[in-house]
């Protein structure tokens, strides 16, 4: 299970940078779009984040400083997870721009905010089980021996005989 959450939240990230990387200056205008930051701190993390989503990304599925990786992560969901609700509660009609574009809406298009929310709730969850357990055996980590090898249920149930 954690193998799978480690995958599908670091590839989730992998693209979301990858589809921002390219054009960074539509990735600054979609952060001040939430207008929650000043200017220039606005600046830097639309300029940073796609480099942060991929690299914690890549960490994810190599399984690589996996707990750490996991716990940055989750607090970037959280942090996404904020940022929408603000934009929600504040009346904006912007797009999250979390995969690429400017934060703008096309033409007769709604924001999705609730569909957001509940995505990046469940990558907050699945950060939060990849820093919580053992990265699994397909992770670096245990190769390395940088963790503890995965649990077995069969030798806790030994251990209570």
């Amino acid at each position: 299970m954690t193998t799978i959450t480690r995958l599908v939240l670091g590839g989730v990230l992998i693209a979301a940078g990858w589809l921002k990387i390219g054009t960074p200056a539509l990735s600054v205008q979609a952060v001040k779009a939430y207008e929650l930051l000043p200017g220039g701190v606005a600046t830097a993390v639309g300029y940073g984040l796609p480099i942060l989503e991929i690299v914690v990304g890549a960490l994810l599925v190599l399984g690589l400083l996996t707990r750490a990786s996991a716990v940055v992560a989750g607090l970037l969901m959280l942090a996404f997870v904020v940022g929408i609700a603000s934009a929600w509660a504040r009346g904006l009609r912007i797009d999250c721009g979390c995969f690429g574009g400017d934060g703008t809406l096309a033409a007769g298009q709604e924001p999705a905010y609730l569909s957001e929310l509940l995505r990046d709730a469940g990558l907050v969850l699945c950060a939060a089980w990849a820093a919580w357990f053992s990265p699994g055996r397909l992770a670096l980590d245990s190769a390395l021996g940088l963790s503890a090898p995965p649990d077995h249920h069969d030798d806790n149930e030994e251990n209570v005989s």
